[in-house]
């Protein structure tokens, strides 16, 4: 079997007649994480949920060396987990129960969670340090604490990828730093592939083992952080003038007034 997680060729989505994602090919090995960055409206989003197969595409998407067209809902989701910028969550759902919809695949239909189930569910919220909200309503957390609980969703699926989109964008600085350290140990301790996108450049090129730059719907640079953020590359495509110098764990991207 192949060790790439995921494999994309030629992907192209439209959205109401518009090409919104132009022949993206990007592949991510077992266990790495790849950071996918771009203006808005590049089509970042649109390529993670297609990749997810939440939206209809042409090219080619392979999840673990299978299509993901031909996966089964409930076989594509023990494969592959998406956490959105914005969650849906129904008003008034607690944690515990709202984690508990991770283990949807497994339950068979007009069935219940078993006990196996709500065990893997606590031991996911004990891991990420929620446990104590297992029984609040999300609406009462913080920021950073609900992004938790959609981490906590995610992983209760068993799924070994990660699709992510723009997981830190409600979050301030510290909540920031916070969720991708733990995204990163969740990476090494359960041998996780993640996929994700982000707006800030810096803190992308510090996690990431590798980045995409999307441009109008295409791949317009693809590399390690030092490779993708450039100078060059960001004045042309984010149209900014920009200083980048290295830093501890990759380059800084340092904006510079006109």
């Amino acid at each position: 079997m192949s060790a790439r997680a995921i494999r994309v060729q030629d992907l192209r989505v439209r959205l109401d007649g518009n090409l919104i994602v132009d022949g993206v090919a990007l592949d991510v090995s077992r266990g790495e994480w790849v950071t996918v960055i771009g203006p808005n409206g590049a089509g970042k989003s649109t390529a993670l949920r297609a990749i997810g197969g939440l939206l209809p595409c042409t090219g080619t998407v392979e999840l673990d060396g299978a299509p993901v067209d031909r996966l089964h809902r409930r076989e594509r989701a023990r494969t592959i987990a998406t956490v959105s910028q914005s969650p849906t969550v129904p008003p008034g759902m607690r944690v515990l129960d709202y984690a508990l919809l991770g283990r949807t695949p497994y339950i068979a239909p007009l069935g219940r969670e078993s006990a196996a189930d709500i065990t893997a569910v606590e031991e996911v919220l004990e891991s990420l340090d929620v446990a104590r909200f297992a029984g609040r309503r999300l609406e009462t957390l913080s920021g950073g604490e609900r992004q938790r609980v959609f981490l906590a969703r995610a992983l209760a699926q068993g799924a070994r990828i990660l699709l992510l989109d723009e997981p830190t964008s409600a979050l301030d600085i510290g909540h920031q730093q916070e969720v991708l350290e733990l995204i990163d140990r969740l990476r090494a301790e359960r041998e996780l592939t993640v996929l994700m996108t982000m707006h800030d450049l810096t803190t992308a090129g510090e996690y990431a083992d590798r980045m995409v730059l999307l441009a109008e719907g295409t791949v317009a640079a693809a590399g390690t952080a030092r490779e993708v953020l450039t100078e060059e590359n960001l004045a042309r495509h984010y149209r900014v003038r920009v200083r980048v110098v290295e830093g501890e764990h990759g380059p800084l991207v340092v904006p510079v007034r006109r």
